[in-house]
Order: structure tokens, then C-alpha cells, then sequence
């Protein structure tokens, strides 16, 4: 079968990987002039399996009404009128109570697994580097009650599967040295021994180029500009470069995928979230950390990719607007800078935005639509990385007609119906 995947990030080269590996031809389609170019550019780096938590969660509706009004709040709500908006934020409230996110955390917490030993065998077959790191993530906490709580809330993770530790700060310090500089600021940590970091920009250009040379037909440069649509499926994809078609069409567009098939009733709560991150050179400097760092109070994460650190975080609904709000990036620029004062040369740091497709329960779109062979594998927010390899081996399953590793009804777009 000829499959045209839509989308050459984290999330779309993992689909055509595994599309391969079922033995069907491969066209990829892509905006770029290389794949992983825009979503999964300058993400934090984390392949955070212990750490897939939505964001709909009980105590959210009232933190986000004490960040209203704050520019360098971890989240920045635009007041503007946007239907779309609206809706999406309904469907939101509607996942924060307790029952609800612990039914999502879980979810989300078993393709994480299934996606983290994927990632593994993608390493070992096709021997590509990403400067991946698997020590772990250490995430600090420096109010003794949060971290508590965050402790208490662990043992349901630990309970999944994954192992987590509670640490005090000479253990924070054990496991990573370069927090010696904020020490007496430190409450604790906890420990994910299980979970990596890595440079996911280059994890996609290299896993292109080796499906390249196992026969797929990358694309780029490619505008796709509509869906050429029959009643009941799809009979190409209008591009700038003319109409390609195939057997089989994989939608993994990210924030834009919702756009391209609106037209055609199929409504996919799915709204852009802009993200930003500062990369740091580290030549030179001894106090950046090795391993990767969530910093519960700011909302940030730090990932050590060579002879970088890349620092990223919050979030901003400003539709599409990919503009780069300066002061929000010199912001996560300076709490780096504070934290890690002999991390890098933060005079040469880099700035970075770019829009994540979040659904309102923090569960990606994988499988079946309403048009017979066109296919979701969409919506995964600030989780692509962590969850890429897991839904794109799900959704070859489904085209092949193959057994899934796990119940795609749990993400499935007829669960907003």
C-alpha cells in the first residue's frame, strides 16, 4: 500500500519509520527544507515517560486565574474574542476533575512506556545519535509542601510502573552537582531514574535519512494546500508542487492539521500553544547540568544536548500567531541564568517559539476518521517526543491492519463525540 504521510516532525517521521517496517511505500510531505523544522525543533529535550501528566488537572482552573494579567506567567491567556477558544476551554474544564486526569495520566502514562522501549529499537537498528542522555530527570521543588504533595501524587505513577524517588537536596546534589549553586534554595527533588533527553530536532533529520535509504520519499518544500475529497475518502493531496496521491493518508500537521480538514466536517479539538526555549552554548563552562532538569516552580526544563543546554517552557494562546515575544524568552533566559550561573555563554544564547497542538484532555488523535483512508496521528501538545515513537508504531498497526500494542479507543477522536 502507498501511504502519504502529512508532517515530517517527531510525530510524522516515527509513522513513516514504522509504515516501512509493514512493508508499505512511504511518501512524506513536508513544508520544511528538513524534516523536524518547526514543532520539534527546539522542544526541551525530555523523553519524559514518568512525567506525561496533562495539563487538565484538579487545582488548574484556579492556578490560571492567579497568572491572569502576569507577562511572564508559565501560561499567557490573550484576552480576545476566539470561538474556537472558547470551545476548546470547555472541553478543558471539563477534564480537570480528579477522575478525569487520572483516567488521561494513565493513558498517556502506557503509550509513554510503549513508546520509550520503541525508541530504544529505533536506536538499535538504525544506529542514529541525538545526543541522547539516559540518566534521567531530576525535578526540583523548593517549597517543602510542593514537594510533598508532588510526592504523594507519585505514587500513582509508581504504582504504573515507573520508578520514582523522593530525594532531599544532598541527594538532589549527588545526582546532579550543578545545582550546588542554588542549594540553599532547595527543598528536595524527585528522581525519574527510568526517563532520557535528547536532541529531537536531529533524532527526525536522522531517522529521514535512514528511512530514505530504505526506500521513503521525503518531500520538502512542499506546500499542502487542501485535501482533494470523494464521498467517503480521500483522492489526493493538493500541494504546491500539484496533486499526490496514494492509497492511504496520514494527517500529522501538528496545530495546522485541524485547518486542512474542517473543511470537510471532521472538527479536531485540537488548539495551537505556543511554546518558547532558549539554547545556551556551553563551551568552555563546567556548570551546566548533565542531567535533565524540571524546575517545578518556573515550569521550565533543562536537557543538556552536546555542547548545549536548552531550556524550555510556558505557554501562550495566541492562536497562530508564531511572532516571538522577546520579553517571555529573556525571561526563561534569566531564571537559566540565575539557576545555573556557570552553565554556558548566555550572551549567545538563541531564542525559539513554536506552536504545540494540545487537546483539551492531553491525550493525542490516533487512528480511524470519518473519510475511510485518511488517519490521525495528531494533537500530542508538548508530548511528541515522549509519546512519537509509541503512536506512530499504533498507527502503522492500524493501517496494516495489524494488532495494537495498546486500546486505540483511548485515543481515538470519537471519544469527543
Amino acid at each position: 500500500m502507498h501511504v502519504i504521510v502529512m508532517g515530517a516532525g517527531v510525530v510524522g517521521v516515527s509513522t513513516a519509520y514504522f509504515l516501512l517496517k509493514a512493508g508499505h511505500r512511504v511518501t512524506v510531505l513536508d513544508r520544511q527544507p528538513v524534516a523536524g523544522n518547526e514543532t520539534s525543533f527546539a522542544n526541551g529535550g525530555q523523553v519524559s515517560v514518568s512525567h506525561t501528566a496533562p495539563w487538565a488537572g484538579p487545582g488548574v482552573p484556579w492556578q490560571l486565574l492567579k497568572w491572569v494579567g502576569r507577562q511572564d506567567a508559565p501560561l499567557l491567556l490573550h484576552p480576545r474574542f476566539d470561538p474556537a477558544l472558547f470551545s476548546w476551554g470547555l472541553k478543558f474544564l471539563a477534564n480537570c476533575s480528579k477522575t478525569a486526569f487520572e483516567r488521561n495520566q494513565r493513558k498517556n502514562l502506557r503509550l509513554a512506556q510503549i513508546s520509550r522501549f520503541l525508541l530504544s529499537v529505533i536506536r538499535d537498528e538504525t544506529g542514529i545519535q541525538y545526543h541522547q542522555r539516559s540518566g534521567g530527570i531530576l525535578q526540583i521543588y523548593r517549597n517543602n509542601d510542593e514537594l510533598l504533595a508532588a510526592s504523594r501524587a507519585s505514587r500513582q505513577i509508581i504504582d504504573l510502573g515507573c520508578e520514582m524517588r523522593t530525594l532531599d537536596v544532598d541527594a538532589c546534589l549527588a545526582i546532579e552537582p550543578a545545582l550546588e549553586a542554588r542549594r540553599d534554595e532547595l527543598a528536595g527533588g524527585i528522581y525519574s531514574p527510568g526517563d532520557e533527553s535528547g536532541d529531537a530536532h536531529l533524532f527526525c533529520t536522522g531517522l529521514a535519512g535512514y528511512c530514505e535509504a530504505q526506500g521513503a520519499d521525503f518531500r520538502y518544500g512542499v506546500e499542502i494546500e487542501q485535501l482533494g475529497v470523494e464521498p467517503g475518502q480521500v483522492t489526493g493531496v493538493v500541494t504546491s508542487q500539484g496533486v499526490i496521491s496514494a492509497d492511504a493518508y496520514v494527517l500529522s500537521l501538528a496545530a495546522y492539521g485541524a485547518r486542512l480538514v474542517k473543511p470537510f466536517g471532521i472538527k479536531l479539538p485540537i488548539y495551537p500553544t505556543k511554546g518558547y526555549s532558549v539554547t545556551v552554548p556551553t563551551g568552555g563552562h563546567n556548570g551546566a547540568p548533565s542531567v535533565s532538569i524540571t524546575d517545578e516552580d518556573n515550569r521550565l526544563v533543562f536537557s543538556r544536548l552536546g555542547e548545549r543546554i536548552r531550556v524550555a517552557g510556558t505557554a501562550e494562546f495566541a492562536g497562530y500567531d508564531t511572532s516571538l515575544n522577546e520579553g517571555r524568552a529573556r525571561s526563561i533566559l534569566e531564571k537559566a541564568r540565575y539557576q545555573f550561573p556557570s552553565a554556558g555563554n548566555f550572551d549567545e544564547a538563541t531564542f525559539w517559539t513554536g506552536l504545540r497542538p494540545m487537546t483539551p484532555d492531553g491525550l493525542p488523535l490516533i487512528g480511524t476518521t470519518p473519510l475511510q483512508n485518511l488517519y490521525l496521528n495528531t494533537g500530542h501538545g508538548t508530548l511528541g517526543w515522549t509519546l512519537g515513537a509509541g503512536s506512530g508504531k499504533a498507527i502503522a498497526d492500524v493501517i496494516s491492519g495489524s494488532p495494537a500494542d495498546l486500546d486505540l479507543r483511548d485515543f481515538s477522536l470519537q471519544r469527543f463525540r
